[in-house]
């Protein structure tokens, strides 16, 4: 079994920056794809990127791309989620999820979640 722990959400103003961890145990880490996904009060979860299993691929949704990163440090069994220029709409609880295989967007095809942190922004 694998367990993932998402850490590093807060309180931002518009503008500012954030970065997320998600710290796994179990399984072996390198086997795994990672994804990030959103979530906010009466919304679906969304797609927000992804990260294979080496971190030399990522793919991010067009609402964020050139803003957030995704990177992984294997060694450490932890992917990270840096978020600049932040906006009031990236307001959510934001998750990290794990499959093997191959890379996937849809919530569905992921086989571990962690628990989510809040990430909020204000105007």
């Amino acid at each position: 079994q694998v367990q993932l722990v998402e850490s590093g959400g807060g309180f931002m103003q518009a503008g500012g920056s954030l970065r997320l961890s998600c710290a796994a145990s179990g399984g072996t880490f390198s086997n795994y794809v990672m994804g990030w996904f959103r979530q906010a009060p009466g919304k679906e979860r969304e797609f927000v990127g992804i990260n294979s299993r080496s971190g030399g691929s990522t793919y991010y949704a067009d609402s964020v791309k050139g803003r957030f990163t995704i990177s992984r440090d294997n060694a450490k069994n932890t992917v990270y989620l840096q978020m600049n220029s932040l906006k009031p709409e990236d307001t959510a609880v934001y998750y990290c999820a794990a499959k093997i295989g191959a890379m996937a967007y849809y919530t569905g095809q992921y086989h571990y979640w962690g628990q989510g942190t809040q990430v909020t922004v204000s105007s």
